[in-house]
């Protein structure tokens, strides 16, 4: 692969990373499940290079059909526990693309998440794998794992999407 191609994927994945992490902070959940495919899967270790999410008990295990519960859970309007919504910023940075082909881009990334609720401020932090699919429109997101820096440690509720 050219130069000039990783060039493109990374600027193209880069684009799709950053209007993720916006959308999440936007609080535009609908439009930030438009980015997964169909059979995607988002998945939250418990364990420091778990290497499957089935052998061992995972923070967050979610096909579509589960992130889209998990959105209505965090919307709807009776969902006391959840109001107010976290208020979020996302900063991702350290994008490097680890393989690509015609149909798939592998890509790493940091997470840096500020939220604050309640009048509480809290700090996240995670190392991110998203794969991408190849689609006629662009890049979407086919599987997210975010591998959170103190997963292994007593963690609050997380009240949010990472």
């Amino acid at each position: 692969m050219s130069t000039h191609i990783d060039s493109a994927l990374l600027a193209q994945a880069q684009d799709l990373l950053h209007h993720e992490a916006w959308l999440l902070d936007k609080q535009r959940f609908a439009d930030w499940l438009d980015l997964y495919t169909k059979d995607a899967t988002y998945w939250v270790p418990l364990e420091q290079d778990q290497a499957d999410p089935f052998e061992t008990s995972s923070i967050i295990y979610d096909d579509r059909v589960l992130l889209e519960l998990r959105v209505q859970q965090y919307t709807h309007s009776r969902a006391h526990a959840r109001k107010p919504l976290a208020r979020t910023c996302h900063q991702v940075g350290n994008v490097r693309v680890l393989s690509a082909n015609a149909a798939q881009v592998t890509v790493a990334s940091t997470l840096v998440l500020v939220e604050y609720r309640l009048e509480r401020q809290r700090i996240w932090a995670a190392l991110v794998e998203h794969r991408l699919r190849v689609d006629p429109e662009g890049l979407r997101i086919a599987a997210k794992r975010v591998d959170l820096v103190n997963s292994d440690s007593e963690l609050p509720g997380i009240a949010f999407l990472l």
